[in-house]
């Protein structure tokens, strides 16, 4: 490694210690509260230190939405492009959106923060980051629809109904009291909410498994013997 890189490692290093402190303190405080100050004291540094990655709190904040959400598109995009039919393909990428917001709890309560900050005629931040993966999601139920594979559904109704499950799953349910029983982050429990949200996702889209044979008897997957998995 040359002199040049060994002085870029670092500092590659602490440009993703404060991504990763200020992704925390922007969820728990939300924009408006959160101070550089507080993000510098987690990763163990001065303010001004952080204004030499990052101009302002401002820039910060995108930085930090470009890293969640870009992260969060890239693998509904790898979803996306696999292989199987359209209902598989969304299945898929519901299934790696509760995955993501279980691995990153923090995109749940950045999102909550911006709903809740959001006023008239102040575009949230978190729109501009989140229109392309709402793009890829209707243009998938669009192409569904069209090929009869889908029954009719506006994509927001879809997209607005499976992020808000998981969304309210992760983020509020910690906060229902010391007596609420289970740990949305366990594997257990997030397994349970990924096949009740699965289950949603079907009844929206309109797509069926074939009901389980009797034992001892085959049953052939008609319409007459299909319904929800």
């Amino acid at each position: 490694m040359s002199p040049t890189q060994r002085r870029k490692a670092p500092a590659a290093s602490t440009r993703e210690e404060i991504l990763a402190a200020a992704e925390a303190v922007f969820a728990e405080k939300g924009f408006a509260a959160a101070r550089l100050e507080d993000v510098a004291e987690r990763v163990g540094i001065r303010r001004a230190s952080i204004v030499y990655y990052f101009r302002d709190k401002q820039q910060l904040y995108d930085a930090v939405l470009t890293s969640v959400f870009g992260g969060l598109l890239e693998r509904l995009e790898h979803a996306r492009a696999a292989a199987g039919s359209i209902a598989e393909r969304l299945e898929a990428t519901v299934t790696a959106w509760v995955d993501y917001v279980g691995e990153r709890p923090t995109v749940a309560r950045l999102l909550l923060r911006e709903i809740s900050d959001a006023t008239a005629g102040r575009q949230p931040a978190v729109v501009a980051h989140a229109r392309p993966i709402l793009a890829a999601m209707e243009e998938m139920i669009r192409d569904g629809q069209k090929q009869g594979l889908l029954q009719p559904l506006d994509p927001i109704h879809f997209a607005s109904t499976i992020a808000g499950a998981t969304v309210f799953f992760v983020a509020a349910t910690p906060l229902l009291g010391a007596d609420w029983p289970h740990d949305p982050l366990s594997r257990e429990q997030l397994g349970a909410h990924r096949a009740g949200v699965l289950h949603i996702a079907r009844r929206l889209l309109g797509t069926h498994g074939p009901r389980p044979a009797p034992r001892g008897k085959a049953v052939p997957p008609t319409r007459k013997h299909r319904s929800l998995k």
